[in-house]
């Protein structure tokens, strides 16, 4: 697909990399997005880059909204001959999977579900031909995850699955909306994983719950003192499975500033990631050891 250009009133350009997600358009939007950050082009007021889009806002009274054209399309030209390779981040994300709170959640809701006899996990393992569940956290934790973009609600992560698109866990939401959905439960809906920042309402499918703060608005936790979010787009997330003591464990920690998350700085090539995914990934998850 070629790239589309619409203007958003006068003040944004949108711009859609692609129809569908895939890591090429995801790879395309962060490029240019990176590349109109370090133009630096006056009138620039944000800068929001999503899975397969992103959107500019500028102050018309600097940048005419034909010049922000303009200037974006000459960018594209640029980046589209770039390296497809970042530096970024692994994090190593803990997950209770089947924790008593999401479980109690869903089974109030179980009226808005596709299939009211089973849990999420277990449908979600049916219909994507695993085996059962332990066959689901298998194939969930077995691979890494990129974070394609943050937002929706402050600090939310939507990640995608970096394995080929056949062995992509697919699931859809809900029928309904969930009015409650609990603090870091991690989810999913079609082909995005996701961690619930905050407590509310959702439609993914929940999974698990991570005993890990993504999202501080008061910075008073110590690994989100510099910033209140986690998580930026670029990042990959690696879960980690793990039961009821280590998660009750990890909350203490929390809460007494002893815990640090294992983060470690690694590069990125989609060339060399596309070659070769299974012993790219293996790579990558290595560099957590």
């Amino acid at each position: 697909m070629k790239t589309r250009y619409s203007f958003g009133g006068d003040e944004h350009i949108f711009v859609e990399c692609d129809e569908e997600m895939s890591l090429e358009a995801f790879f395309k939007s962060l490029s240019i997005t990176t590349a109109v950050k370090e133009a630096q082009i006056k009138g620039v007021t944000e800068i929001c880059p999503a899975n397969a889009s992103f959107q500019i806002k500028f102050n018309p009274d600097v940048i005419s909204p034909d010049d922000m054209l303009r200037e974006l399309k000459s960018i594209e030209a640029s980046a589209a001959s770039g390296e497809s390779s970042i530096k970024t981040r692994i994090i190593e994300i803990p997950v209770y999977y089947n924790d008593p709170w999401t479980h109690e959640t869903l089974m109030r809701f179980r009226e808005r579900h596709q299939d009211p006899s089973s849990t999420d996990i277990e449908y979600t393992a049916r219909i994507n031909n695993l085996d059962g569940v332990d066959g689901f956290i298998k194939a969930h934790s077995g691979a890494p995850w990129f974070v394609s973009m943050v937002g929706f609600v402050a600090g939310l992560p939507f990640l995608y699955q970096m394995v080929d698109r056949s062995r992509q866990i697919q699931s859809p939401k809900y029928l309904r909306p969930r009015t409650d959905t609990p603090r870091l439960t991690v989810g999913h809906g079609g082909c995005f994983g996701c961690i619930y920042s905050v407590r509310g309402a959702g439609g993914y499918q929940m999974f698990g719950i991570t005993p890990m703060p993504i999202y501080d608005p008061n910075q008073t936790i110590k690994y989100l003192r510099d910033f209140m979010c986690l998580f930026k787009p670029g990042d990959i997330v690696k879960w980690k499975p793990i039961g009821r003591d280590e998660y009750d464990a990890t909350v203490a920690d929390v809460d007494q500033g002893k815990f640090a998350p294992t983060i470690r700085e690694v590069p990125f090539s989609l060339t060399e990631f596309q070659a070769d995914m299974d012993g790219y990934n293996t790579k990558l998850m290595g560099a957590l050891k």
